[in-house]
């Protein structure tokens, strides 16, 4: 039960991703990667809610499994940021990077912390 809860999630959580960063990116235009910095942060503030959720006893493993494991898990993506970071670098674009990556790691934190607590 719980791998089908995580395969829904995911299968949820994966399209989201790519059409909220696709969405940002051609209705943006920047050449910053916003889309993949916003799925980032709604994700981690999401996974925050939910093991703060999951804390606090008003969400079970299994609500677990499908948001945070399958979901949160779909929705962000570690790789592409990654990705997008060497890309800035090499494009010679290293203050992007650099606040990109910084961004990323404080606001993504923040975000989870925000949401953990809110939900605890």
């Amino acid at each position: 039960m719980t791998a089908l809860c995580v395969l829904l999630g995911g299968a949820i959580g994966a399209p989201v991703r790519y059409l909220g960063d696709s969405y940002l990116k051609h209705r943006l235009g920047w050449a910053f990667p916003v889309g993949t910095l916003a799925v980032n942060l709604v994700g981690c503030l999401m996974l925050g809610l939910v093991l703060g959720a999951v804390t606090g006893g008003s969400l079970g493993g299994t609500g677990k499994a499908l948001l945070g494991t399958g979901f949160c898990g779909g929705l962000t993506t570690f790789s592409a940021f990654s990705v997008e970071t060497v890309e800035l670098w090499q494009g010679r674009k290293s203050l992007l990077a650099v606040g990109y990556l910084a961004m990323s790691v404080v606001l993504g934190i923040a975000a989870a912390a925000a949401g953990y607590t809110f939900t605890r």
